[in-house]
């Protein structure tokens, strides 16, 4: 039988599963449609036959490939021992199931031509282009719906049964946040958690909020392990950010790897940590223009005022006059030594955008490899 739609003030849906003792958990999240970044992690993590794989939520939308990763997924899940839990960016089986209601209509016309504000084509329009079915504001609606529900039956029953969490003998997963009380969207999407989570009864994964939004002063995408919440938050930003990546978390050990899949290479010289550091970033990017040239600006962030020098000048959103919004930046230097390996995300005129072990900052040397 068909489960019902997802009515998102409804209570939570929670899965028991018993994993045992002595095995390991792989944990991830918020692979949001990356499946060449699913891969590439996955094999770092050299899997075997007794790990179980714990996907907590949005495994689809805003990255490149959402079909093919449900695929992927759903294979994978035959092959073994998988779970996965619902993120706010999953439950598109509600495109079919849901009763037909204008409002619902206008907003799924809407994220289809828009292509999700931007992001890209999500599940749903993959499957319409799949099918040689067009997508614009005149389309056939109804139509669509019905050709998703009778071609796509396996892809949106494994959707229909992902839980919004699950619990095991000593763990609980959740994308957004542990709030059972306010109904299966707060789970889902919780922003910033962990700002306003209570302790937890056991240790308790999260994804949905990238871990370097939970700071100011670096861009650092490592797990935070909460002792005091009991409290794991795991995601690396990947698609979301342009130097994201997908973590691994490792249960019982409390380990973790990622892959972000930029170019590896050596550091020629070193490079001692810069005293005075920012990052300007989502939800606080306000800046007033000083200065532009050759490509960069120099940029005043109106909260705090403070001012940072060579602001790549693609990385302005949004501009009127003066003032404007950033994507996240920062004027952080990392501490580096000759031979250190570093991700390469951008190479610019005036020094190099990397990541070391999660971290991202500026390189002002030369590298090689």
């Amino acid at each position: 039988m068909r489960a019902a739609p997802l009515y998102l003030d409804a209570p939570p849906r929670v899965e028991h599963v018993h994993i045992g003792k002595d095995r390991r958990i792989v944990c991830i999240s918020d692979i949001h449609g990356n499946l060449d970044y699913l891969k590439g992690l996955l094999a770092k993590c050299a899997l075997t036959d007794r790990d179980v794989l714990m996907l907590v939520g949005d495994i689809l939308e805003k990255g490149p490939d959402s079909l093919g990763t449900l695929r992927y997924v759903m294979e994978l899940a035959k092959e073994r021992e998988l779970y996965a839990v619902c993120g706010n960016c999953d439950f598109w089986q509600n495109f079919c199931d849901y009763p037909e209601d204008p409002g619902q209509n206008a907003f799924y016309l809407q994220y289809l031509v828009g292509r999700n504000r931007g992001w890209g084509d999500g599940l749903i329009a993959q499957m319409l282009h799949e099918q040689r079915i067009a997508i614009g504001w005149d389309m056939d609606l109804a139509a669509a719906k019905a050709a998703v529900r009778e071609n796509y039956e396996p892809e949106l029953d494994f959707l229909r049964r992902l839980p919004h969490i699950i619990e095991t003998e000593d763990y609980t997963f959740v994308h957004g946040g542990l709030v059972p009380e306010k109904g299966a969207f707060a789970c889902m999407k919780l922003d910033a958690y962990r700002a306003t989570a209570k302790p937890h009864e056991k240790w308790t994964v999260v994804g949905h909020w990238p871990l370097v939004l939970y700071h100011e002063d670096v861009v650092d995408a490592r797990p935070i392990v909460d002792e005091d919440l009991k409290l794991i938050s795991i995601d690396g930003g990947c698609v979301l950010k342009d130097d994201g990546q997908l973590n691994a978390f490792f249960l019982p050990d409390m380990t973790w790897l990622s892959y972000d899949g930029f170019p590896i290479a050596r550091v020629k010289t070193a490079q001692s940590e810069s005293r005075r550091h920012y990052y300007i970033r989502y939800g606080d990017n306000a800046v007033e223009i000083l200065d532009e040239a050759d490509g960069f600006c120099r940029v005043r962030h109106i909260r705090t005022e403070y001012v940072m020098e060579n602001v790549p000048a693609d990385h302005i959103l949004t501009r009127e006059g003066n003032r404007a919004t950033v994507n996240d930046i920062t004027d952080y230097r990392l501490p580096l030594r000759a031979g250190d390996e570093i991700s390469v995300v951008r190479v610019t005129p005036r020094g190099i955008m990397c990541k070391k072990d999660g971290v991202s900052g500026w390189y002002d040397g030369e590298i090689e490899g």
